[in-house]
């Protein structure tokens, strides 16, 4: 096992909340070898990750979503391709499904966060990520119900 010094981590999520619950993370991120993927925003703190990655937003019931979505796996895998992290931790939703995906098959190590706000249903997100992820958190014990390999981990914030 790596030490922290030698781990490189990617952070992933959507902007908005997805990103705040990354944003709780800061002791995690802090003093290790860390960067970030995100959709470009006006919520992005630069103390936080030493370099950052922006992508663009896109919704999946647009009528162009095939194409974007396949120019965010290519952007994705360049990403991935040029940092080489050891692992990946995503909060969601569409754009952190896209880095962990590429990021399986490219062999990284896959950490998922549920959504602090999913506490009586299952996310997209995370019906989608389940079978691929390594390590699958919950913030509320009622999801360990929707998720069967998930395990609690508590709240972020």
């Amino acid at each position: 096992m790596k030490n922290h010094n030698e781990l490189k981590i990617c952070f992933a999520a959507s902007s908005g909340g997805h990103l705040e619950e990354l944003y709780r993370l800061s002791g995690v991120i802090e003093g290790r070898n860390c960067f970030l993927i995100t959709e470009k925003s006006d919520f992005f703190e630069d103390s936080v990750f030493d370099r950052a990655y922006y992508v663009k937003q896109i919704n999946r019931k647009q009528v162009s979503f095939l194409p974007r979505f396949a120019l965010l796996l290519f952007q994705s895998y360049r990403i991935l391709r040029k940092e080489k992290p050891n692992c990946i931790i995503t909060t969601g939703a569409l754009m952190g499904f896209a880095v962990a995906l590429v990021g399986k098959l490219m062999r990284k190590k896959i950490v998922y966060i549920e959504s602090f706000a999913r506490v009586d249903t299952a996310s997209l997100t995370g019906k989608l990520i389940h079978p691929i992820a390594d390590l699958f958190i919950v913030q509320w014990e009622e999801g360990l119900r929707f998720f069967s390999k998930a395990v609690y981990g508590g709240m972020i914030f």
